[in-house]
Parts: C-alpha cells; structure tokens; sequence
C-alpha cells in the first residue's frame, strides 16, 4: 500500500511540475499537434514557392490539404484575394494607351479543369476594365497547349490577349505595380 501511494505522490508532483514549468509529462506527446504544424508548415512554404522540385503532396499532408481544397477554407481564401484584387482594380484609372496589362496565371493541365467563380469574374471585370489580360502557364507548349487553351475557352476565358507558356527565360521574379498571391498548395513551377 505505502509503495502504491509513493508511486500516486511520485504521478501526481511530476503531473503539477511539468505543468508549471510548461512542458508536457513523460506519457503525453506533441506528435498531434507537430503533425499538424508540419502539414502547415509544408502548406505555407509551398504558397510562398520556397519548396521546389516537388511532384506531390506528401502523404502525411494528403488529409489537411483535401480538407483545405474541399472544406470551403480554400474557397474563401481565393475570395479575400480576389476582393483585395477587385478593390485595387478599382483604384487604378486604365489609360487609353493599351499598355496597361494584367498577367494572370493559368494551371488547367487538361481541358477538364473547372474555373474557380471568383477567378472567371475577376478576369471578366479585368477584361471589361480595358486591361490587356495575358495567360502565363508553367505547361509545356508542345505537349498542354492545346489541352491549356482548350480548358479555358471551355470554361470561360474569352477576351485575353494571349497565352504564354513559360520557359526558362520567364522563369524568376517578378515586378509589377502591385503583385497578389491566389492560394494554390498544389502548384508548383518546374
């Protein structure tokens, strides 16, 4: 009995000591919770394109990131984007020069790919604003164009000054006015 108590007393002190210096008792781990902050992290690094040469999503994220493509999370994050978009477009007065142009990029790796709505309206209002809209894509010309063009025509995109399939020389940063990042955990650029 006494070596039944000793070991409650023992329990008991390490379960208060641990709380109060905050950190967790021998028999509780963080692996949840550092699950979780992992598929985050991989999340955030790929929006900010600071993961490169990935295919696909690694296995252990697979869950977060269907939740977060089909919960509805990613549907209003595309449309905070969009409204900040849309708020900026209304700022800016487009000259009658036709030099004002808008680069949006395309993703559709086949004609089957569905428009998201925020983004067909944002490229209509562009359109209608007189702005020159220009497609850029990470395809392959030779082998996705047609499939590319196909898929936007198909879902909408009518109106854009042309489509251009990236190279190497497109490849790096770019500037503009004013630059906005749609969330897309699932794109990666060769």
């Amino acid at each position: 009995m006494v070596k039944w108590m000793r070991e409650i007393f023992i329990f008991f002190f390490l379960a208060i000591f641990s709380k109060a210096i905050g950190s967790y008792p021998f028999w509780r781990t963080r692996r949840a919770t550092d699950r979780l902050n992992e598929r985050l992290t991989w999340q955030l690094a790929v929006e900010a394109n600071k993961v490169r040469g990935w295919r696909t999503v690694p296995a252990h994220c697979l869950h977060h990131i269907e939740t977060y493509m089909t919960g509805g999370q990613y549907e209003q994050d595309v449309n905070y984007v969009v409204e900040q978009i849309q708020n900026y477009v209304a700022e800016v007065t487009v000259d009658e020069d036709a030099m004002d142009a808008w680069i949006l990029d395309a993703w559709a790796m086949k004609a089957e790919c569905p428009e998201i709505p925020a983004l067909l309206g944002l490229f209509q209002k562009l359109v209608d604003s007189g702005f020159k809209v220009f497609l850029i894509t990470g395809r392959d010309e030779e082998t996705l164009a047609t499939a590319t063009i196909d898929n936007l025509h198909s879902q909408g995109f009518m109106g854009y000054k042309r489509v251009i399939f990236r190279t190497e020389a497109f490849k790096g940063e770019c500037s503009g006015n004013r630059t906005f990042k749609l969330p897309s955990p699932m794109y990666c650029v060769p």
